[in-house]
């Protein structure tokens, strides 16, 4: 059962949003949507019932009724785990507050775990281990480098980029948000450190050590790129390597909040972020990353290297 599908407290009303459930799940969203307002009328203070109402609006078409089911919602979610902010943000209803995202992200992952693997990669068509991995194979075999001494892989979920490194590098070091995730990469046994953790914090207590830093679909929960690219470096050795994805739109703005809750970055402004960063890039590809409700997800895959004073002088 997930958070959204918590029980009420009230039978009648659990019975009630069961239906709903079913009526959504036939393709029914607008008959869902009403009988779930019903059911909110027995459970008036049910978060999960509002976060399903706006749910249900939302795929009816009903932006309004989903926008009004969230703010209702925005009350009683006090921690955030429901995304209520992001969710009115994405909707133009609301301006998320950076760091918004984070109890939402935790809890959506921790509930996700158990099926994250055979969701995300056998009906999705998940790829973005794949060619990140192929993309630093690549630079590994243009500078000549045959292993890392230590990678950093940020957001590592259950351990698919960690599988790809681990075979690359003497020392791999994996943090998550999702308690979760975090237990079940672990069970793998692939990487010798493992932390629970907001990603920016855990580099910011990192020592400058780090040859390789990955972020496999991960970026795309944090919103502006500056904080983190600023991050990574603070723990990335001079001549280290970054790797990351995002979601790609090609617009001006730098970024934009989608309705799954997932950031999309402009391509323009993603090269200008690395430049200002002071990154060199090595490699800066589009590819279709997954597919989501159907549709293809466009994105970008990055590989790029933080500069060696001592080695622009010698070339110098």
């Amino acid at each position: 059962m997930t958070k959204a599908f918590q029980s009420s407290g009230d039978m009648i009303a659990d019975r009630r949003a069961g239906f709903a459930r079913l009526l959504s799940e036939e393709g029914d969203h607008h008959a869902a949507a009403e009988v779930m307002a019903q059911t909110l009328e027995l459970a008036p203070d049910w978060a999960g019932g509002w976060d399903l109402l706006g749910t249900y609006c939302e795929k009816a078409g009903d932006v309004s009724g989903a926008i009004s089911a969230w703010r209702h919602l925005e009350a009683l979610d006090d921690e955030g785990v429901f995304g209520t902010a992001l969710k009115l943000s994405a909707h133009g209803a609301a301006v998320a507050a950076a760091g918004t995202a984070v109890s939402y992200v935790e809890a959506l992952f921790d509930q996700y775990a158990p099926r994250f693997e055979a969701s995300l990669v056998g009906k999705l068509g998940y790829q973005v281990p794949e060619l990140l991995d192929a993309m630093i194979e690549r630079e590994m075999a243009r500078q000549g480098i045959g292993r890392w001494a230590l990678a950093l892989d940020l957001g590592c979920g259950t351990g698919l980029m960690g599988e790809r490194l681990r075979g690359k590098v003497e020392r791999l070091d994996g943090v998550d948000l999702s308690a979760a995730m975090v237990a079940t990469a672990r069970r793998k046994n692939i990487y010798d450190q493992l932390e629970k953790d907001e990603l920016v914090r855990f580099l910011q207590r990192r020592p400058i050590e780090a040859d390789l830093i990955t972020a496999a679909d991960v970026l795309i929960y944090c919103g502006a790129l500056p904080p983190v690219l600023n991050a990574m470096l603070g723990a990335l050795k001079p001549g280290g390597l970054l790797a990351f994805s995002l979601e790609a739109h090609e617009g001006e703005e730098p970024m934009f909040l989608r309705p799954s809750l997932r950031y999309a970055h402009g391509v323009a402004a993603t090269r200008v972020a690395l430049a200002d960063a002071g990154l060199h890039v090595c490699q800066f590809e589009t590819a279709t990353l997954r597919q989501d409700r159907g549709a293809p997800i466009a994105g970008m895959l990055v590989v790029a290297q933080k500069p060696d004073p001592a080695q622009l002088e010698d070339e110098a």
